[in-house]
């Protein structure tokens, strides 16, 4: 790139007000494009295709509780016997993870 120098060169105070005259520029460019706009508003208008689950019911079988599973006191998660804690009492079973 070549350069000339006989053309007047910037003090520091130029090259600062340049700056933050840039700045501004850009801040108002920036800032005009934005719109408010609310999510939950724009989200009502869209429509996922198969999304209409009004009609539909929800069928869950429970199974009964089996032999070798026991429900955490702690995490009331339903665990394997193997996941009992050595820490557990016939009153308190806790599972393994909890216990740690």
């Amino acid at each position: 790139m070549a350069t000339d120098y006989d053309a007047p060169r910037k003090t520091d105070d130029e090259l600062n007000e340049d700056s933050i005259e840039e700045l501004k520029a850009r801040r108002a460019d920036q800032s005009s494009g934005k719109v408010d706009e609310d999510e939950t508003e724009a989200a009502e208008g869209f429509e996922l295709p198969g999304a209409d689950l009004s009609n539909e019911e929800l069928s869950v079988r429970v199974l009964p509780r089996q032999a070798d599973e026991f429900t955490c006191s702690s995490c009331f998660l339903v665990h394997h016997r193997s996941q009992l804690s050595p820490e557990s009492t016939a009153s308190r079973l806790v599972c393994t993870e909890c216990a740690a």
